[in-house]
């Protein structure tokens, strides 16, 4: 007997999770419940998380938490749960499968077949965001090694258990080739030590057309986390509907099981929301905890229930659907096929499933680390970069000089084009003029000398070389 955690959420939250545990239970689910009140209701109790600190340690204990979506308050300051619960709980990999139902589920895409793994943690959702000047905000788009090889490795690992024979990689790192090319780099490492896996890569603009228009041409696909939210969403949608994908959120201790669409209040209370989402996510969970029988149980007649035309409002249609049903009526079609198995749906096996046991992130020694120089960002409300480049002159050190000014990312000075539009938000870069390094006590030396002529400095930037490697971008124009 395993004890979980459960949250039956917002909006249809309630009808969707009382019609899972409902099947899941009748097939024999060997679990104890232990239920938590998350949401719209503690948020707007003047909880801007969302959750009590005795339903986190309720979690925490438990391991194991099922969770219908639930509501987040507009405005007022209020944290998405989900990401919070990701990141607390260290739930690196986000998995979701996306498979047709052809013909019982309109699809244009009746052999696909693809398994989403997305890094779940880090990416632009870390969520650091500044204003910085009356027209420019920022944020932080933090890629790490630990980060990256979690979630690869667990792609890897995941293609190996479930038999896949490809895991594909989506980067954007023809551009960002400092943080999209370190979760590139490390994927062309761990692929190495998995030669009988084929695996390749795809700039995410592409790889996203493709992946909308040849799905089947993927098998398991690996992204950093925002691509991976997009393109699951996406994935799922061509598939036949997001409202019949789940979603697993894996850790190293807990993991986190959930439908990937939202609270849907319009259709709240009225018995006819789909539970199909939220029941994956459970047959997920009753893998993870090594209820295989029970969860290959739930699945082949989920998806005997699917071919025989039962469907609720979304996917009903005439011709292919014969009876349109409710919620609660939906369930007890699961259940009343619970021991039988599609015959034209392929049955599911789930024989090798379980949770992956992956190895501790080992760091590896230190890079030797150079400074060479420093990007300070400044806050100018002029237009001419010939005329910024003269007043941070004055603040030069006697090696230390100016060498560009770039405006959201284009360099501007020296030989800048007047066509260019600036904004009010200049990086300004000081390197040493024979290309050596530089110290800390010279940073501190410039922005002391810009205060003293008035320049206002946002931030800055180090430039660093890692064993003698330049690890920071150039200005584009360069």
């Amino acid at each position: 007997m395993k004890r979980i955690t459960v949250a039956k959420g917002d909006g249809i939250g309630p009808e969707i999770m009382d019609a899972t545990l409902k099947i899941i239970l009748a097939a024999g689910a060997q679990i104890e419940i232990d239920e938590i009140e998350v949401g719209e209701k503690v948020y707007l109790a003047g909880n801007t998380s969302g959750i009590a600190k005795e339903s986190w340690d309720i979690i925490r204990r438990n391991k194991v938490f099922l969770k219908a979506p639930i509501t987040t308050p507009q405005g007022g300051g209020y944290k998405s749960l989900n990401v919070t619960t990701r990141k607390f709980l260290g739930l690196y990999a986000n998995v979701r499968p996306c498979m047709s139902l052809h013909p019982f589920v309109k699809t244009k895409h009746p052999n696909m077949d693809v398994v989403i793994i997305r890094e779940n943690e880090e990416d632009l959702y870390a969520g650091i965001e500044h204003q910085q000047t009356d027209e420019v905000v920022q944020c932080l788009k933090l890629i790490s090694r630990p980060g990256s090889e979690k979630i690869i490795r667990y792609a890897f690992e995941y293609a190996k258990q479930y038999g896949r024979k490809k895991v594909t990689c989506f980067t954007k790192d023809n551009i960002m080739k400092q943080t999209d090319g370190l979760f590139h780099k490390v994927f062309d490492e761990i692929a190495k030590e998995y030669p009988e896996i084929e695996n390749e890569h795809w700039i995410v603009d592409i790889g996203s057309a493709k992946l909308a228009d040849t799905p089947e041409a993927f098998d398991v696909v690996v992204l950093p986390n925002l691509y991976g939210d997009v393109l699951s969403d996406v994935a799922a949608q061509i598939a036949g509907s997001v409202g019949l994908a789940g979603s697993a959120n894996i850790g190293e201790e807990c993991a986190m099981f959930e439908a990937i669409h939202g609270s849907a209040p319009r259709r709240a209370g009225q018995n006819l929301a789909n539970p199909s989402g939220l029941l994956q996510g459970a047959i997920m969970m009753l893998v993870h905890i090594g209820q295989n029988d029970i969860a290959e149980k739930v699945q082949n007649a989920w998806l005997k229930t699917i071919e025989d035309g039962i469907h609720t409002y979304d996917i009903f249609k005439e011709g292919i659907s014969k009876q349109k049903v409710g919620t609660k009526e939906f369930a007890d079609a699961v259940i009343e096929r619970l021991g039988q198995k599609p015959s034209q749906l392929k049955a599911v096996n789930y024989e090798k499933g379980s949770a992956l046991k992956l190895p501790k992130y080992v760091r590896k020694a230190p890079a030797k680390k150079e400074l060479l120089g420093v990007d300070i960002f400044v806050h100018w409300s002029g237009t001419d970069p010939n005329e910024l480049a003269e007043i941070l002159k004055k603040i030069e050190l006697e090696n230390v000089k100016l060498s560009m000014i770039t405006n959201r990312g284009i360099k501007v000075w020296p030989e800048g084009f007047e066509e260019t539009f600036c904004t009010d938000h200049w990086r300004c870069r000081f390197k040493d003029k024979d290309g050596k390094t530089i110290t800390k006590q010279d940073i501190i030396e410039l922005l002391s000398r810009a205060e003293k002529n008035n320049i206002d400095t946002i931030k800055t930037e180090n430039l660093y070389a890692f064993d003698g490697v330049q690890a920071f971008s150039l200005g584009q124009g360069q």
